[in-house]
């Protein structure tokens, strides 16, 4: 910058030359910060000396209040500001004390943001989700969110207020001018170090001895080890070789125990510990057990699919409930059994790869379906009482032996349909049935009541396909005819395509209910005591009769059936 251009006098140059190189050495441009050295100081100002401007800058005395100044201004000292303006339009500097000290503030957080340093600042006020943070060095405003002011909940930080600590800084926003930090940060890295350092100390093998209960959950128990330097977890599964659902099963707060380091995970800077790895593995006395043999077993633990027992302590085996009774499948085992109670078991399976061990015990009992068998034979007759009802099946209670045998629907009747049968009868109703299979391995027992009567079905067992029997029309549909024979209640129906081999004459209402007609077996299965009747058969092989004895094609129409069609239709003129 030069000034007075006009003057060419040797002392205006020696003058401009020493102004120019003072103004040089000062910088003095718009927008920069500069020093000052306070050269006056009055009620409501401050007067600056600064090297290379016309005038003396003044600021207001509350500008320095602003910036927590106003007991360090003192004639003779020396404070930044910002150049605003080098000559207003009354011909005035311009500087602001607040202004240099915010771009100051500024640069001095970018530069710890940039390095990953940490500040020291102090919390002023509480706002809305957080605190305001001063920092200490320049005076720059910082939002702490609620949830960065500590590592644990903190219902009030009144300790913490107007109180020098580290912070964080976490986000800069230069556009806005917006810094937020985080003092939980701080302490997280701090605990972190510390726990390091303390996780050092420690390798795979070591036992801890005296470690404190401090709490539990449902996955493990936490343990204080060395008054509280570290916390451990033994896992669920590591605390006994005894079946344990829940932590509190076993430990009280409070209580001492001796731990055994089984794993360390640095990264996550976790110490994994185990009580039951200091005893000795009761399932290698496994040798002394054998599947098939009864032992006495404990109850210890009583669930909904069954119960946990030991065989000695330590070695925990599954009662599961379809092997506590042989009388009931769907058991209730709390019913059963009482905790510490014993019991006789069968061991059913050891698995040595997995450590598990099945009992039953029922089996340690005399198995009931096999006495049952030995006092009744197929085709015995019992009674019992209906114990349950379910869709088309009825169990029955043998009380003797304390067994349900199961019974169809189908095994009701040889005539009614089974879902008409079966709501003929009621839980608790008495009844006499037959044996009609016996499984006792299998817990199995089917019983039958239509087998108390005759089958109807026999009155076929002298049949064949091709027989002739009389029947009566019971009635007639779209369908067909359907009909029963003579002296017996069975129901066959003759399909509309068997009545004749005529096509005009296979109408089932040319039919009446009561009539009687012949029709030849087309087919019969006994086992499946199927039978199926055609009247159109038995035109077939009349017809082949006369053909065979009168050699004439024509010999068919003096046949019963040949001119069935003629006849009914007469028939109905006649009712008419």
């Amino acid at each position: 910058m030069e000034i007075y251009k006009e003057l060419s006098s040797p002392a205006s140059q020696k003058f401009e030359k020493l102004l120019n190189s003072q103004l040089s050495k000062n910088k003095i441009e718009e927008g920069k910060i500069i020093d000052g050295k306070i050269t006056k100081i009055t009620d409501k100002y401050i007067f600056l000396f600064i090297p290379g401007l016309k005038s003396e800058p003044v600021i207001d005395i509350n500008e320095m209040k602003m910036i927590g100044m106003e007991n360090k201004v003192e004639e003779g000292t020396t404070i930044s500001v910002l150049l605003e303006k080098i000559e207003d339009k009354n011909g005035d500097v311009i500087v602001s004390a607040t202004k240099a000290q915010k771009i100051k503030g500024w640069k001095k957080l970018e530069t710890c943001f940039e390095k990953n340093e940490p500040i020291m600042g102090k919390i002023t006020s509480k706002c809305k989700g957080g605190v305001i943070v001063e920092h200490i060095e320049t005076g720059s405003l910082m939002f702490c969110p609620g949830s960065q002011i500590s590592d644990t909940p903190l219902k009030d930080i009144s300790h913490l207020m107007n109180e020098p600590q580290k912070f964080a800084l976490i986000k800069l926003d230069k556009v806005r001018g917006n810094a937020c930090v985080s003092r939980r940060q701080i302490i997280s890295s701090s605990k972190k170090e510390d726990k390091s350092k303390v996780i050092e100390k420690y390798k795979v093998g070591d036992i801890i001895k005296d470690a404190v209960v401090k709490g539990y959950s449902s996955f493990g128990c936490f343990f204080g080890v060395n008054n509280g330097e570290l916390d451990v977890l033994v896992h669920l599964q590591e605390i006994s070789y005894s079946r344990i659902n829940h932590p509190d099963e076993v430990f009280t707060i409070g209580e001492t125990h001796d731990l055994k380091v089984i794993s360390i995970d640095k990264d996550k800077m976790q110490i994994s510990c185990s009580i039951k790895a200091l005893t000795p593995d009761p399932f290698e006395n496994i040798s002394n057990y054998e599947v098939g043999k009864t032992y006495k077993a404990k109850v210890i633990k009583v669930v909904d699919y069954g119960a946990f027992c030991e065989l000695q302590p330590g070695l925990t085996c599954l009662l599961h409930s379809s092997e506590i009774s042989w009388g009931k499948k769907n058991v209730v085992p709390s019913k059963f059994f009482k905790i510490n109670e014993e019991i006789d078991c069968v061991i059913t399976d050891i698995d040595k790869e997995k450590k598990r061990i099945a009992i039953s015990h029922k089996l340690a009992k005399e198995n009931p379906y096999q006495k049952f068998a030995e006092k009744y034979s197929v085709d015995s007759i019992v009674k019992g009482k209906i114990s349950n009802i379910k869709d088309l099946s009825i169990y029955v209670n043998i009380n003797e032996f304390n067994i349900d045998g199961f019974l169809h629907a189908n095994d009701l009747s040889y005539s009614s349909k089974p879902e008409d049968e079966v709501k003929k009868y009621q839980k608790g109703d008495e009844i006499e049935v037959k044996v009609i299979e016996i499984k006792p391995n299998e817990q199995k027992i089917k019983f039958g009541m239509k087998q108390l009567q005759e089958d109807p079905f026999n009155v076929f067992k002298d049949r064949k396909e091709k027989d002739v029997i009389t029947v009566k029309v019971k009635s007639t549909s779209p369908k067909g005819i359907l009909v029963v024979p003579e002296g017996i209640d069975f129901e066959i129906l003759i399909k509309k395509n068997q009545i004749a081999i005529n096509a005009e004459d296979a109408r089932a209402n040319r039919f009446i209910q009561g009539d009687r007609i012949d029709a030849a077996i087309s087919e019969i299965n006994f086992e499946k005591r199927k039978i199926s009747l055609s009247i159109k058969l038995l035109e077939e092989i009349q017809n082949k009769e006369a053909v065979s004895k009168f050699s004439s094609p024509l010999s068919g129409k003096n046949l019963p059936f040949s001119s069935l069609s003629e006849k009914l239709d007469n028939k109905k003129k006649e009712d008419k």
